[in-house]
């Protein structure tokens, strides 16, 4: 019997019919796949505590216009839903540009076990630059656990796609997989100078070294979380191996081996 995913997306754009053929790819699923705003709703409504496993591929809060952005937290339902999923226990996974929705519910971002910020602010009490983002980038992803996500995946593989230099909490995660990039502020941009038109620039941005990881797992009390840094395009959605992880992280945290 197929088990109940629910997909929530939206906030971000992205090649629709590929990530669907992403998901397809995943095996035994029934999938609800939700955009926001109905997403939201939806979930405010008692729809993620009902599934199976949940995966967020969404971004919530953000509104951009006139060259810059403004955020919003999501509704107090939401957040009442979301808490209590993971307080009965049962996960869910994050991809990509997950890690930058809900600027304004920083809860969210300690669940996820990092934060991408679009503009300078503040992490856990501490003034932060706006994080870094470097399109397409072919690197090699290298397995550091030997762990149920990463089961059956090679040592090493090769990954073509969009990278971050964000704030990851590495003293709360386990590492899964690591990124043999350079994560320094040389060779990626910033997020808010691409927000307000100067695309692709670094200048005057001096944003320290951050983590290479690209793939962690962790517990939001006894709940399973799996955070996949792949995700931005076609060519990363079709890679076997980010495949093979975004399948095993589903039934890791669906209970298969939690």
């Amino acid at each position: 019997m197929a088990r109940d995913l629910l997909v929530l997306s939206g906030g971000h754009a992205y090649d629709r019919p590929a990530f669907a053929a992403l998901l397809a790819s995943l095996g035994e699923w029934d999938i609800t796949h939700l955009m926001h705003p109905e997403a939201e709703e939806a979930v405010a409504n008692g729809r993620a505590l009902e599934a199976d496993a949940v995966l967020f591929y969404d971004m919530g809060g953000y509104s951009f216009a006139d060259k810059w952005v403004t955020s919003r937290p999501p509704s107090e339902a939401f957040r009442r839903a979301i808490v209590e999923r993971f307080a009965s226990g049962r996960g869910a996974v994050a991809m990509h540009h997950a890690l930058a929705g809900w600027a304004d519910w920083p809860e969210w971002h300690d669940m996820l076990g990092g934060r991408f910020l679009y503009t300078p602010g503040e992490v856990r009490g501490v003034p932060t630059l706006d994080s870094g983002y470097r399109h397409d980038v072919e690197y090699t992803a290298s397995v550091v656990a030997d762990h149920p996500v990463t089961a059956g995946v090679p040592a090493t593989f090769t990954v073509t796609d969009e990278l971050y230099l964000a704030q990851v909490f590495e003293d709360e995660v386990e590492p899964l997989v690591r990124s043999d990039y350079s994560f320094d502020r040389e060779h990626f941009y910033s997020a808010a100078l691409g927000i307000s038109g100067t695309l692709c620039s670094n200048e005057g941005w001096d944003h320290p070294p951050g983590s290479n990881l690209v793939a962690w797992a962790k517990r939001v009390g006894t709940a399973p979380l799996v955070y996949l840094q792949f995700g931005d395009s076609p060519v990363t959605y079709a890679n076997p191996e980010v495949r093979r992880l975004l399948a095993n992280a589903l039934a890791y945290i669906a209970g298969d081996t939690a």
